[in-house]
């Protein structure tokens, strides 16, 4: 199927800025299909851990990202028959795949199998270069932030609501090292596409954030109609 006659919104932005909160909410509102991006890096990161793979490995990981048996069902991420949604959350698996996320062989790998969850009646799908590679035509381009001291807060009380010790200052250190690494790639590097609309959360709740995306999306979905058919 042509993904141009299917409805896609991109929602690219850095680690804990709330992202895909936002993303899988906006789908439920719309009845859209929901596709976390970065569960399918964790997910090669988990596969590398347990099986001793070292992260310089570029083309063992790209072997692992081609082979892999995982599906998104009720919300939860599954990896051959087993629940690991847990497992991929855990701070270890998010460093080792924001490590290994810069390598050209596993990109390319993850590429196709990312764009395979466009399907009718639509996509919702967060990450760090959704809009700018994966779904350079989709309808609606969000570039969602936050301050890094209000991305580390809510990183500490996730943490500490799932009975994790944390450390506001460690998480501060880790989140400014993930910004620099994944803004200074090569390849697809964090930053806001010229087309997508920027989306500050700093302060706003989740609710906001929700209503401000599928605001944006009846808009441009409105502007779309009007070019189809413009009033003569």
């Amino acid at each position: 199927m042509n993904n141009h006659a299917i409805p896609i919104i991109t929602i690219d932005g850095p680690s804990a800025s709330g992202k895909g909160t936002v993303a899988y909410l906006a789908a439920q509102k719309l009845g859209f299909h929901y596709l976390d991006s970065g569960a399918l890096y964790r997910l090669v990161a988990l596969r590398a851990l347990q099986d001793n793979i070292d992260a310089s490995d570029e083309m063992q990981l790209a072997e692992i990202a081609g082979k892999i048996n995982f599906s998104f069902e009720n919300s939860l991420v599954w990896l051959d028959g087993q629940n690991v949604d847990s497992a991929i959350r855990a701070e270890s698996c998010g460093e080792f795949a924001s490590r290994i996320a810069h390598f050209p062989a596993l990109r390319a790998a993850l590429l196709q199998r990312q764009r395979d969850f466009c399907r009718l009646p639509g996509l919702v799908t967060d990450g760090r270069d959704m809009g700018s590679v994966v779904f350079p035509d989709a309808a609606l381009k969000i570039y969602l932030t936050a301050s890094v001291e209000e991305r580390a807060n809510r990183r500490y009380k996730q943490l500490k609501e799932k009975g994790i010790n944390a450390s506001m200052p460690n998480l501060l250190q880790m989140l400014r090292e993930r910004d620099q690494r994944d803004s200074d790639r090569a390849l697809s590097p964090l930053k806001q596409h010229i087309d997508a609309q920027l989306l500050d959360t700093s302060s706003l709740s989740i609710d906001e954030a929700v209503k401000q995306v599928l605001d944006s999306y009846a808009a441009a979905e409105l502007h779309a109609r009007a070019r189809t058919n413009p009033v003569k």
